[in-house]
């Protein structure tokens, strides 16, 4: 349950007036380069029988910059990291001082990030994921991305906007747990460098390389 869902992300364009979600979300990747926004996370697992659901919250910072630049700064309960540069993919676990560090190229592609983050337009994103329309839901307009991989470890990602913000992923994975993301307090389009997204594993850091 302390393992990162790698998702996450989010942004907002204010200026944009409510259309449908479709053209909502092809909306956010074309305008959105950057950001910057806080983000709770609610994981719940499927319950096991007798036993209620296991649910856990996290919370904590996200930033991204288009193309294949993000990270997410966990907080709380816990400090983890997940840092990509562009290249590499870096997973760090504070309190077990542990790094985990892989390719962009073999793991991002149907992943929330990728949905959310490395494509230029909606056209990129569809060669990874079957994206239809929702209803409107909780004053939300609904997209519903669907991998297209056979072998992904995702069943769906819901993304939920708002006149044009992103607002909320729900990330529902291949073993049926579920988890939701809430973005706020988001900065768009500002300016930011690359070393922003470096990450540097800390001295004496147990580094395992995938």
């Amino acid at each position: 349950m302390r393992r990162f869902v790698i998702a996450s992300f989010a942004a907002t364009c204010a200026c944009v007036a409510a259309a449908g979600g479709l053209e909502s979300l092809e909306v956010f990747v074309k305008t959105v380069k950057t950001g910057r926004a806080d983000f709770t996370q609610v994981v719940t697992a499927p319950a096991r029988e007798g036993q209620t659901p296991r649910v856990k919250s996290s919370s904590g910072t996200f930033e991204f910059s288009r193309p294949n630049r993000f990270k997410f700064i966990y907080k709380k309960p816990f400090e983890q990291s997940i840092v990509a540069d562009g290249q590499t993919l870096w997973l760090f676990d504070v309190d077990l001082n542990q790094v985990t560090a892989r390719k962009q190229s073999q793991v991002l592609g149907s992943t929330p990030a990728a949905l959310v983050a490395s494509a230029s337009d909606v056209g990129v994103l569809r060669a990874d994921f079957l994206l239809t329309a929702g209803p409107d839901k909780d004053g939300l307009e609904w997209v519903l991305a669907t991998p297209k991989a056979k072998d992904s470890s995702l069943q769906s990602v819901a993304v939920g906007l708002r006149a044009g913000e992103l607002v909320t992923l729900e990330i529902l994975d291949s073993f049926g747990q579920k988890s939701s993301l809430h973005f706020t307090a988001f900065v768009a389009n500002k300016p930011v460098q690359a070393s922003d997204f470096e990450f540097k594993p800390p001295p004496g850091a147990d580094v395992i390389q995938q």
